[in-house]
């Protein structure tokens, strides 16, 4: 695509991943001035130079030829260590698709059939029952496909199925945490005009008051991936772990239809009153996390919801809207209408289908009018009013008022926020640590996809020693 204008955008490449913002370049961006830590991350890691290198996902981690199909692949993969996922259905399945010819519909295809014969109930044992364990993992194996099902049917000839999808997820989540031993406990609470559900896991023991997790979402994960990034490691340390929707996530935008909000404090500080009725909270330990573009979620959270005792931001994130490819971010002006009319007139008869998919992914999240004309397979026309929502949800000026110790993470390639994780900390005013996971340790990219395990014993290993008694 080439410019004609100065607002016009001369390329959208897509990039899709679970906070992947349409950006251009066509490559995983590579910081030849980044800081990596030599070894296994530690909250006290010193940092040297990172290595150069070329190719951020080398070898058996090139699962497809194209970097976005390839991502959402490694975090179905890589979710195998936390009982989310199987190698060999993952890797049957990535076959199947690249045997077929890669595209949104044959992934959504491929893996939603996988959603649905694992969320069949399994063959009754010799007692005639069913095992709960069997079907519990099973479901959330379910859950994680219809998630990447998820992620693409937009681009599929069927995009008004994304509710459908989102609900066979949803029923797979709900009785895994259903067959959890104790059961997930399952409420909601207040915020707006309607209710965020949540799920509260506590170990299996005596009922005593421990450290407890909030686990925040981003712009595209489901539930499963706090099971993943968080709720295993929780509950294998004998803490809690809280899972929730807020808006633009899960339950919220994919039924209710309610987009992001740039004020997060009034969705993490219901959940919080809610932790400090219970009996088995140490209301003094409760810690929020924020995964992918909950990295940003979280800190502006914290900046002003003061009863948190840690914060960790996976990765650091400022601004979502510096995710977006610059060209794209200038067409976007004070003056609505221009800047939609470049957009409509422009803009969008260019874009290949590829391109129209991404933009409808990306923009849904952030308005309603896009989100039900992406699911009637149209183009968003409104560009200006969801960009209002990605620019609001900033929080450069507002960091330095966190009060509580915060870990920032980072990544090798991270191909989304680049650079921000490293301001972020810098900006802090408060007890801060920053660790870097790396290629040396297979742990390079967003939100490492495929080394979850090491992700969990940096954030926990951090966390424990803050909230240490």
């Amino acid at each position: 695509m080439t410019a004609s204008t100065p607002h016009q955008p001369a390329s959208l490449t897509r990039r899709a991943a679970l906070t992947g913002l349409a950006a251009g370049a066509g490559a995983l961006a590579v910081g030849s001035t980044a800081c990596t830590a030599a070894a296994v991350p530690t909250p006290s890691a010193s940092s040297v130079p990172s290595p150069s290198a070329s190719d951020p996902a080398p070898g058996a981690m090139k699962l497809f030829a194209d970097p976005g199909f390839n991502f959402a692949g490694l975090l179905a993969l890589g979710a195998a260590g936390m009982r989310a996922s199987e190698v060999g259905e993952v890797l049957t399945a990535v076959n199947t698709i690249n045997a077929a010819g890669l595209s949104e519909q044959t992934y959504t295809d491929t893996f939603r059939s996988w959603g649905d014969r694992l969320a069949a109930p399994p063959a009754a044992g010799r007692d005639g029952g069913t095992p709960s364990q069997t079907r519990r993992f099973r479901s959330l194996r379910a859950a994680q496909y219809y998630a990447q099902a998820l992620f693409y049917v937009l681009g599929t000839d069927e995009p008004g199925d994304e509710e459908a999808v989102y609900r066979a997820g949803r029923k797979a989540w709900d009785t895994f945490a259903r067959l959890c031993t104790p059961a997930a406990v399952t409420d909601t609470v207040p915020w707006g005009k309607t209710r965020l559900p949540l799920w509260f896991f506590r170990p299996d023991g005596p009922a005593e008051r421990r450290p407890t997790v909030i686990l925040t979402n981003g712009s595209d994960g489901q539930n499963l991936d706090m099971w993943t990034y968080g709720v295993s490691a929780a509950l294998d340390r004998g803490w809690n772990a809280l899972v929730y929707d807020g808006p633009g996530q899960g339950q919220l935008l994919f039924v209710e239809e309610i987009p992001f909000t740039t004020r997060w404090e009034t969705v993490v500080s219901p959940l919080v009153d809610w932790l400090l009725r219970r009996e088995d909270v140490d209301g003094g330990r409760i810690a929020l996390t924020g995964l992918s573009m909950g990295g940003n979620l979280a800190p502006r959270a914290a900046a002003f919801e003061h009863r948190l005792a840690a914060v960790v931001a996976q990765p650091g994130c400022l601004s979502p809207w510096l995710g977006f490819d610059k060209e794209l971010r200038d067409i976007v002006t004070p003056d609505k209408a221009e800047t939609n009319r470049i957009w409509n007139e422009e803009v969008v008869p260019e874009l290949t289908p590829q391109l129209a998919f991404t933009v409808k992914k990306r923009f849904e999240i952030f308005d309603r009018q896009a989100l039900r004309q992406a699911r009637e397979g149209k183009v968003l026309t409104d560009l200006w009013t969801p960009a209002q929502v990605a620019i609001g949800l900033d929080i450069t000026k507002v960091v330095g008022r966190i009060k509580a110790p915060t870990l920032v993470l980072d990544y090798d390639f991270e191909q989304f926020y680049p650079g921000q994780p490293r301001e972020m900390y810098e900006l802090l005013r408060t007890r801060r640590e920053y660790v870097k996971l790396t290629k040396a340790i297979g742990a390079q990219l967003h939100c490492s996809p495929m080394a979850p395990q090491q992700h969990c014993e940096v954030v926990f290993d951090w966390l424990a020693d803050v909230l240490q008694r």
